[in-house]
Parts: structure tokens; C-alpha cells; sequence
């Protein structure tokens, strides 16, 4: 959420970047392919049939396990949603605890709070709204937190009312934090370049076979091209939601229901 650049930008650009490094590499497959054929003969042209499944699947396996994790990753933020509209609700309940003159501003705080908390995820694909949205619920936690210590700290406060408000507030603050923590967590470049390195290179190996073919079916090439480059976008798109054709709209109102039922 807090990078410079949209990520779905980057993964439009990846996968179509992705597309037409696969056709080069086909066409530069099969080009080295025939001036081998051409220089040595069919007898001189060693059979690349067994090191290019071996890359084919390790292709696979590498976009399964990329898939599987950006899933994964997925649906946890779904769940951190769902955690901290109750850590929200539960906070905002025990508000009834303090006394009835420390009650009403704390409440606005809250639902200040909540509004802010809510804008900064569907303010995105904005980010730059997103970021000023965050920092204006940080700057809300700290009011929270300072109108919250005064009360329970009032001499009409029962004792047990801290033990119960403050760790509630607390943990609503924790769960803000792990959730932009979230947005941040990713797997390390070097296993898209990975990808996209085997992608390309099963696409120069697939060239390379077709070299003493006759005809050339493209049909199938453009499919194969297609296919890895929209999966590797899909892929992108999953681990940054919001930001894409992936969001996260319907889990956030969870957190909105909670704000409506905030009177």
C-alpha cells in the first residue's frame, strides 16, 4: 500500500513485457535452432526434449508455489479485517464502562478514528490519499489513547474499568498496525525474476525444438505467451489487492457495519 509506484502498473507492464519476451524467445529459439541445423545437420543437433520438460516443470512448480502464497497471503488480510472490526466493536462497547462525562468524547474520537481507518483502504487505488488517511488514524490513536487514560484515571472510574478498556483499545491499535504491516509483506524479488527467467528460458528451449519443423504454429506459441504472461499478472494482482482487478471491498464491510452501528 505504501509503495511509490501502483504496483498494478508494474504488473501490466511485467506481464506484457513477459508476453513479448516469451515470442522473441521463441523466435530466437528456433533461429538458433536452424542455423545449428544448418552448420551441423540433423545428426550434429543434440536433443534439448529432456532439459526442456525439466524446465517446463520447474516452471510450473514455481508459478504453483507463487500462486499458492500470494493466496495465502490474501485471504490472512480478509482475516485481519474481520479481527480488527471486532477488536473495533469490543473497544467501543467497553466506552460504556467509563463515566457518562467521559463518554461522549470519547465516542466522536472512535468514530473519527473508524472513518479514517475505513478511508484509507477504499480511498485505494489512491495511494497517496491512503497514506494521508493512515497517518491521520495514527494521529487519532495517540487522542484515543490520551482521552482514554484521563478517564479511566477520573476518581468516579471503577478500578476494574482500566483492566478492561485499555487492553481492548490496545490490541484495536495493534491490529491497525499488523494489517499495514500486511500490505508490506511479499516474496523477495528475486523469485519473480526467477519466474520470468524460466518462463523465458522454456520459451528459447521450445523455439530451439520447432527449428526442423516446417510450418510454425503460432496459434499455439501466442496461447503459450497468453497464458504465462496473464498468469504471472494474476499472480501480481492477488498479492497486491486493491490496487488491481483484485479487491478486498466486501471484507471491509465488516469494518463499515461496525462504524454504522456506532451511535
Amino acid at each position: 500500500m505504501l509503495e511509490l509506484i501502483n504496483p498494478a502498473v508494474i504488473g501490466s507492464g511485467v506481464a506484457v513485457a513477459i508476453l513479448l519476451g516469451i515470442l522473441l524467445c521463441l523466435i530466437g529459439g528456433r533461429w538458433i535452432g536452424q542455423r545449428t541445423f544448418a552448420r551441423y545437420g540433423t545428426a550434429g543437433v543434440p536433443n534439448v526434449g529432456s532439459l526442456e520438460a525439466a524446465v517446463f516443470a520447474l516452471l510450473g512448480l514455481l508459478i504453483a508455489f507463487t500462486f499458492s502464497g500470494a493466496l495465502q497471503r490474501f485471504d490472512l488480510r480478509r482475516a485481519q479485517a474481520v479481527d480488527e472490526a471486532n477488536a473495533v466493536g469490543t473497544a467501543y462497547l467497553r466506552i460504556d464502562l467509563l463515566p457518562a462525562s467521559a463518554q461522549p468524547a470519547l465516542r466522536e474520537s472512535f468514530r473519527n478514528y473508524i472513518d479514517a481507518r475505513i478511508a484509507t483502504y477504499s480511498s485505494l487505488p489512491d495511494i497517496e490519499m491512503a497514506k494521508r488517511e493512515l497517518v491521520r488514524s495514527q494521529q487519532l490513536q495517540s487522542e484515543i489513547w490520551s482521552q482514554a487514560v484521563a478517564a479511566v484515571r477520573a476518581p468516579e472510574s471503577r478500578p476494574e474499568t482500566e483492566l478492561l478498556l485499555m487492553p481492548a483499545i490496545n490490541q484495536m491499535f495493534d491490529l491497525a498496525t499488523v494489517r499495514v504491516t500486511a500490505t508490506q509483506i511479499h516474496p523477495p524479488l528475486i523469485i519473480y525474476v526467477m519466474l520470468i527467467g524460466l518462463a523465458l528460458a522454456a520459451a528459447l528451449l521450445a523455439g530451439y525444438q520447432t527449428a526442423g519443423e516446417k510450418g510454425y504454429d503460432w496459434m499455439h506459441k501466442i496461447g503459450f505467451a497468453t497464458i504465462v504472461a496473464f498468469t504471472v499478472y494474476v499472480i501480481l494482482d492477488i498479492e497486491y489487492p486493491r490496487l488491481g482487478f483484485v479487491r478486498l471491498d466486501a471484507i471491509d464491510k465488516v469494518l463499515v457495519n461496525v462504524r454504522a452501528g456506532m451511535k
